[in-house]
């Protein structure tokens, strides 16, 4: 499934398991509006075949934050389930998320980042909640990757955490310095992929009963 907002390659699917979603909106730095959550939540409910998925996006920020221009012009309960949907269908997939992050992932993007199962980044990656003064900032997922004392001081503070920084305390599993993250984002995922579909899908199953947070809840509450 391609829309305008997000691609879906599944050319490597049959040969080595592993699908790549790319959030295709590089002029409005990736937000995620509503549309864009309702296609990334239909994309990874539809790649039920994949043994890896890895998601990334187009241009120099992988995702700036939720499009705030649609609060003055789309009904906000639409707005969050689109966001619930979204966050369950990632958080909840049966198979490993990689995330390869070329660029800042803030608010609504580090969110989203820190659903993934591994993060891979770039020199060029940070993480930040610039949202932290006009909306709760999803805390459950960030704490699964920091802990609670560092998740309470970033999701309080909303400050800027560098790519060394985030390798240190747990947001980034690589920075990749020598090629292109997507690139070695494939390699893991091929690696990965060789195991058998039903022992990954078990592994992620054991994620989730262990993770101590309820990715169906509402956003707001995450």
């Amino acid at each position: 499934m391609n829309s305008s907002l997000i691609d879906v390659d599944t050319t490597e699917l049959d040969d080595h398991g592993v699908a790549v979603v790319t959030l295709n909106r590089p002029d409005k730095k990736n937000a995620l509006s509503h549309a864009m959550r309702l296609d990334l939540a239909h994309a990874f409910e539809a790649l039920t075949g994949a043994r890896v998925v890895i998601l990334t996006g187009r241009g120099d920020v992988f995702s700036a934050e939720f499009d705030l221009t649609e609060f003055d012009r789309i009904d906000e309960t639409g707005l969050w389930a689109s966001s619930d949907r979204m966050n369950a269908a990632i958080a909840m997939h049966p198979v490993p998320v990689i995330a390869a992050l070329d660029g800042p992932a803030m608010a609504g993007g580090a969110d989203l980042a820190v659903l993934t199962d591994i993060r891979l980044g770039t020199a060029r990656t940070s993480f930040s909640h610039p949202e932290h003064r006009r909306f709760p900032v999803v805390y459950g997922p960030l704490v699964e990757c920091v802990g609670s004392t560092r998740a309470r001081e970033l999701v309080l503070t909303g400050r800027t955490v560098e790519a060394d920084e985030a390798l240190a305390i747990g947001l980034l599993t690589e920075i990749v310095r020598d090629r292109p993250v997507l690139d070695r984002a494939r390699e893991l995922a091929y690696d990965i992929a060789r195991t058998p579909w039903h022992l990954l899908h078990r592994m992620r199953d054991k994620f989730q009963m262990t993770q101590r947070y309820d990715p169906a809840c509402h956003t707001l509450s995450l």
